[in-house]
């Protein structure tokens, strides 16, 4: 009897980079990743970009789809009303932000939006969009990971991050709480793997269409921080068991950076085909 292949069980998409996620039965793919995810970003007064690692207070901004876009929800304040951002914004007004140490060319996202965020986070704030004419690569001081031109949109690093369940269940049974998925962020969820087995993988095929693990994702403070509450945890869990049997030199690794194909189809149920 032929063993099962690796499964599709999740597919997730970011709209805007450090904000909540939204599930998908089925996603698009572009050169950035898949459609819509981490298009959209938050930036201060300075336009720095915004994340959980300084500011965990990101985590409480729900993201729900909607029409042709999404509705950002503070999670604590009713009071704040459902924001509705399209997936794409108009190119009324530009500026360059800086994200990590590249300087992106970004499109202004509405007036509303900044004035929203910045009661929701009690800081200045700008929402700015990422055009499909921006090409921003992936980390192209290391040619040897990456073809040139493999492109990214405000992710840290890569258009994709893959995890299994199965990797997350052996965490969790280490940990005296168990956490969700959700404090991976992953895009790919995939199961019928062994624990840990993807951290291993190099070329495979979802639905046909080519991807390729390239390297392990090092984990940041964002995984101890509930994305409900927006609370870290005090003894800094999950990072401080995974870092007893996935730390790599300085990093502690959970799942795969991975790059994908210019354009295609996925949906949850696909099988992975392993080169």
């Amino acid at each position: 009897m032929p063993t099962p292949l690796p499964t599709l069980t999740g597919l997730f998409i970011y709209p805007v980079k450090s904000l909540g996620g939204i599930s998908l039965p089925a996603a698009e793919l572009t050169p950035q990743g898949l459609r819509h995810d981490r298009r959209w970003l938050v930036v201060d007064a300075q336009n720095r970009f915004l994340t959980q690692r300084e500011h965990a207070e990101m985590a409480l901004l729900a993201v729900e789809a909607a029409h042709n876009g999404f509705l950002l929800r503070h999670r604590q304040r009713p009071e704040l009303l459902p924001l509705y951002v399209p997936f794409v914004a108009s190119p009324d007004k530009t500026l360059f932000v800086t994200i990590w140490d590249d300087m992106v060319f970004a499109w202004r996202g509405a007036p509303e939006a900044d004035e929203w965020l910045s009661l929701a986070l009690n800081r200045a704030c700008k929402l700015v969009y990422m055009s499909d004419m921006v090409r921003r690569e992936v980390e192209p001081d290391k040619p040897e990971l990456n073809p040139a031109g493999t492109l990214v949109s405000f992710a840290d690093g890569y258009p994709y991050l893959l995890a299994s369940e199965e990797s997350l269940a052996k965490l969790n049974a280490q940990l005296a709480e168990p956490v969700p998925m959700d404090r991976f962020r992953p895009n790919l969820v995939v199961s019928g793997v062994a624990a840990d087995a993807e951290m291993s993988w190099g070329n495979f095929q979802i639905a046909g269409h080519a991807f390729r693990a390239v390297r392990g994702c090092g984990r940041c403070v964002v995984t101890t921080i509930d994305q409900a509450t927006a609370q870290k945890n005090p003894s800094s869990e999950p990072l401080r068991t995974l870092a007893t049997y996935r730390k790599q030199g300085s990093k502690v690794l959970f799942g795969q950076n991975v790059t994908g194909p210019p354009s295609g189809l996925i949906q949850v149920g696909d099988t992975l085909e392993l080169a």
